[in-house]
Parts: C-alpha cells; structure tokens; sequence
C-alpha cells in the first residue's frame, strides 16, 4: 500500500509499506488535514519519532466487515485518576494518532487496541459522508471548548480565527443558541472566504477590541473563543470579553513564545472566566457526528478541497497558506 510517511521537518515521503496487521484495519476513505500536520512539516514534534505516518482525522471501512467507522485522534488511558473522574482530555498518559501511532495518510491503517478499549471507534452514521465523519474529530475539539466555555442561549460570541477551527466554532454556537457570532481574522482574504460560508453577524478585520464594544453597545462579548495561535488574541479577548464573559484560549501558542500580558484588575472587578481547552474525548467524538448527521453542525460545504495521496503536501501546503477552510485527504 501507499503512505505518507514523515522523516524528518521538511521531509515526507510518499511510499510504499506492507499492509498493517491487527485485530481492527480499516481502509481508510477520508484523513483530512490539519494546522497541527503544517507544524509537525515545518518543525517535527517532541512525541513524534520518524519514521512515523501522519494524518489524525480518519475515516474509514472496516476490514472484512465493512462497516464505517469515524477513529479518535487524542488517545486516553482511560485508567489514571484524571479518566477515572471524567477528565479525559487532559489524561498525562494521552497518546495520539498520527504522532504515537501511524495515521490515516495511508491506504490502510490497524487501529490500536488502546483506542477500542476506550471507545474510540465510531460507527458513522447513515447519510454522513467518510469526508464529512473525518471533520467529527476537529468538530468534537471545538465541541469541548464550547462546554468548557459555557456558551448558550442568548451569548454574543466572538471568534477570533477564520481557519477550518473558527468556522466550526461558528457553527456548532449557533446550534448552542448564541444571539450574535462575530468573526475576527487579520487574513482579509480567508475572513472573506470563511464568512461566505458560515454567515456570522459581522466580520472584523482590524481594531477588533474597539469593533465588538462597538457592535455591542460597549457592552463586550459574553464569550471570545481565541481559535489562533496568536497572544496579541488573547489579550484582545481579555478586553473585549463583558462583565462575567467567558475566554476560552482554545488555540495554543508557539512554546517559545507562550507569554501574555493580562491585565489582572480586568478579570478581577468584571469577574472573568478564563478556560483552555485540550482536544477531545471519544464521547466528543461520538457527540460531533451526531451533530453532523441531524444537520444541526453541517461541515460537508467546509471541506473546499479533495486531494488524493499522493498530493497530500500540496493539501498541507494549501492549509499552511491560509487558502482552503478544510482539505481532506482520499487515499
């Protein structure tokens, strides 16, 4: 079979290798792409020892039975005290697809038994798509950090971010009730593109504090969810957000640069929540393609672009770039 297999930062290969073995193989149908694999590209990753195949967001056909099954991409132990209380994403022991495991940039791929054991295969559901269960696992990340920010009926919520990540997080706030959405991008270009699909009540390109004060009366945002890697976005949140508002720092930032200023008295006198938000559980999963299947989070007009495998560095290329909202991967 055909892989797509990482050496070294700047190095992946196209390739052949051995049809894997295992109690569980699917033939994966749809891996789409990810910011994370421009980053593993350009810089590897700590957890990740090459040769390894990349590609975390899979979805596929059993093996000999053919059923269709969405995989998870964040593994948990599921036997340490955090999962044993329910705190499943955050498990110390957490491994990953694509990074411990191979991935599904590859005709064919074994699921590890450790993914069963939590239940971590999905049976997709009737009338979705392998494109469009492969976007359940970003979906079921996003569905964390909206639980974890509270966002609910009545929120004016901003998000700061037009990539694939941002326009989920439109989206499923919608179907979580939110009055107003708001989406903030410095990319005029993908702000243009994102916001002619999801439809937010406005679009903000610049002075992003002082447009949602304005939009909101000097009111401030009930909720900002922080979908970049950008601190100059979390400060912003912090001053946008309104009197009990919640932040969610959902995009992480670069590990050399991970330091932000927070104004203290801000949080302190207008009793702000600051929540991050790390991946997903299996139940996410499982929730995100529900949400997908009753149509109440549709993700099929996201994917902009369909790339077989071997043009899978043109599909992260197009993601580094800021060119596509999601590119999906059909080996």
């Amino acid at each position: 079979m055909k892989v797509a297999r990482f050496h070294a930062p700047g190095d992946i290969r196209l390739e052949e290798a051995p049809r894997p073995q295992g109690d569980l193989v699917i033939r994966v149908r749809n891996c789409s792409t990810c910011g994370t694999d421009a980053k593993i590209l350009r810089h590897g990753h700590h957890r990740l020892r090459p040769p390894r195949v990349l590609g975390h967001e899979i979805a596929g056909e059993v093996v000999g039975s053919g059923e269709r099954v969405q995989v998870i991409a964040a593994i948990p132990c599921g036997t340490c005290p955090d999962c044993r209380r329910g705190r499943l994403t955050v498990c110390p022991n957490q491994e990953s697809m694509g990074y411990d495991y191979d991935g599904g940039f590859a005709e064919y791929m074994a699921i590890p038994d450790k993914v069963v054991a939590v239940g971590g295969v999905n049976r997709i559901p009737d009338g979705v798509s392998y494109a469009e269960a492969s976007v359940a696992e970003p979906l079921a990340c996003v569905l964390n950090g909206q639980e974890l920010a509270r966002v609910g009926e009545g929120d004016d919520v901003v998000i700061m971010g037009a990539g694939p990540i941002g326009c989920l997080h439109v989206r499923l706030a919608r179907a979580r009730g939110a009055n107003r959405v708001f989406l903030v991008d410095v990319n005029q270009e993908r702000l243009a593109m994102a916001a002619d699909l999801v439809q937010p009540d406005a679009v903000i390109d610049d002075s992003a504090v002082e447009q949602v004060l304005k939009l909101t009366g000097s009111r401030g945002a009930d909720v900002v969810i922080t979908a970049a890697a950008s601190g100059q976005a979390q400060e912003q949140a912090i001053r946008m957000a309104a009197r009990q508002g919640r932040i969610s720092f959902f995009g992480g930032l670069p590990k050399d640069d991970p330091i932000i200023a927070c104004d203290s008295n801000l949080v302190h006198y207008r009793e702000l929540t600051i929540v991050g938000a790390n991946g997903s559980s299996p139940a996410h999963n499982a929730q995100a393609l529900e949400l997908i299947a009753s149509g109440q989070v549709p993700v099929a007009d996201l994917i902009t672009h369909r790339l077989p495998l071997d043009r899978v560095l043109d599909g992260i290329d197009l993601v580094s770039r800021g060119e596509a909202i999601k590119v999906t991967i059909e080996p």
